[in-house]
């Protein structure tokens, strides 16, 4: 990624206008959808990408976009994009916590809503390869039962994906995974 790619902020998304800086954005690590192209098969695109939240502010964080909003195109900064993000997501500084410790390990993060999860996570990328994992996040707080794990499980081996509660500490900045293998008996 060479140039900063500037992003407007509009209504709960992102959206990058110019295609180049969005098939940029999409070729270092598969950021957001390019607008009416579910499954695309290239990075290359003449259309628009669309960033929600979490992927906008992390790009934001690593310097990789820029962020306006309105005709005024009056910049966002990082603590006025997160506080929008608040807004919008529940528990939005557990699960950013999560986020961005998986893209710093160098996975891909997608949102996993089709999963029932938070996230569904690649090792390569959406069209390279099946997300191997999908993951919910929990507040240290949070209670689970043995019923909601049972069902996250059966799903996830449904699914052939191996199912992870991430809980982060957010006072110390660590995040404990806890992967579930199924197996028959």
């Amino acid at each position: 990624m060479h140039a900063i790619a500037e992003a407007e902020f509009v209504e709960d998304f992102l959206i990058v206008w110019n295609p180049k800086e969005g098939s940029e954005l999409f070729e270092c690590g598969f950021f957001g959808k390019p607008l009416g192209i579910p499954k695309p098969k290239s990075s290359e695109f003449e259309v628009p990408l669309i960033l929600d939240l979490m992927e906008g502010l992390y790009l934001l964080e690593k310097k990789m976009i820029s962020v306006f909003e309105g005709p005024e195109k009056k910049l966002l900064g990082f603590r006025a994009l997160k506080a929008k993000a608040q807004k919008t997501y529940d528990e939005f500084n557990t699960k950013y916590a999560v986020y961005k410790n998986l893209r710093e390990k160098g996975l891909v993060v997608t949102p996993g809503v089709k999963y029932g999860c938070d996230f569904a996570v690649y090792k390569e990328g959406p069209g390279i390869d099946h997300a191997p994992y999908m993951v919910s996040v929990k507040d240290q707080k949070d209670n689970i039962t043995a019923t909601e794990i049972v069902k996250a499980g059966r799903l996830a081996t449904t699914v052939r994906k191996r199912f992870i509660i991430a809980v982060p500490n957010l006072e110390n900045n660590e995040i404990e995974y806890f992967i579930f293998k199924w197996f028959k008996a």
